[in-house]
């Protein structure tokens, strides 16, 4: 459904894609995570038909964007991560004149309204004018609006952000929703919980480049069977650095000033000399030892955290 193949692109000096490729199935949420400035909006900009790549080729449910961006854009929902619809209008006006957009209408155009305010649970409250709904409300209309032609590939630009947990985790159920109904599913987001709970396959990008690619089992694979030791509280981090180095058996993930973060192969029998090397140079507050996670993997392969 989406095919994405050596996309390039580049904006004066700065090379925003260096040559990125995958592919999205039918019914398939693939997540793209990466840190800001990674190439994810320049990526979503292309699959859009907003920017023109430099080289390579991305198509839809078989069409070239480049080619035919009309064609292209009647299969494609966006879910944008600002919600984008008219306050002084009600939910079912709102998604009327979305339909329209989309060149829908009569009998055909008030079906499909109809069937996507159910899909969003807001059939209810169709006809109020939706500046009386809530965050997580606005947000499912945000969503029926990308879907309201029900489009074959769906892009997601973090759907969830600033909503309650209770509010995400319905907007996550929507999502599966989504795609077992067939679509194939692009979903951003910056909260990785989100991500290991969702996304079928995960590409994650930096610097222009996908750096690793697969089911939340395999980038666990990649990452290899390490535990994780994360240490909490204060410490003078070039220090803990450069003492840690001495002792190839320890991986450093993250040092900084308040938290450590390393694996080692069983990491209950190296912990006491863990604490010795962080507390003679800081502050142990909090220790805790987990399995390897999508966060820990983000961090080693991009050597900075989602948010940065």
């Amino acid at each position: 459904m989406i095919d994405v193949t050596n996309l390039r692109k580049k904006f004066g000096d700065n090379e925003a894609l260096k040559g990125i490729s995958f592919r999205v199935t039918a019914g398939e949420i693939y997540g793209l995570l990466g840190p800001n400035g990674a190439g994810k909006s320049t990526t979503i900009g292309i699959l859009c038909g907003l920017v023109k790549p430099d080289a390579g080729q991305a198509r839809l449910n078989g069409i070239d964007i480049a080619q035919r961006p009309v064609d292209a854009r009647r299969v494609l929902g966006v879910v944008p991560q600002e919600v984008a619809l008219y306050t002084e209008f009600s939910a079912r006006d709102n998604l009327k004149f979305f339909g329209k957009l989309y060149g829908l209408s009569g009998a055909d155009l008030d079906a499909r309204v109809s069937r996507v305010l159910e899909r969003v649970s807001l059939a209810d409250r169709a006809r109020e004018p939706i500046e009386s709904y809530s965050g997580g409300m606005l947000r499912r209309l945000n969503i029926a609006a990308g879907l309201v032609h029900d489009p074959k590939v769906v892009l997601m630009d973090e759907p969830t952000v600033g909503l309650d947990p209770q509010t995400r985790a319905s907007i996550l159920d929507l999502v599966r929703t989504i795609a077992s109904a067939g679509a194939a599913v692009v979903y951003t987001t910056h909260y990785l919980d989100e991500a290991e709970r969702l996304c079928d396959r995960l590409g994650i990008i930096d610097h222009g480049a996908i750096l690793v690619e697969g089911t939340l089992q395999e980038l666990r694979e990649t990452a290899g069977a390490r535990e994780i030791i994360a240490l909490r509280g204060v410490f003078r981090a070039d220090a803990v650095t450069r003492e840690l180095q001495q002792h190839p058996e320890y991986e450093l993930l993250k040092a900084s000033d308040a938290e450590l973060l390393l694996t080692v192969q069983r990491a209950e029998q190296h912990l006491a000399g863990i604490l010795a090397i962080a507390g003679s140079l800081g502050s142990v507050r909090e220790v805790a030892i987990r399995q390897p996670s999508l966060e820990s993997l983000f961090i080693k392969m991009t050597g900075r955290e989602l948010r940065e």
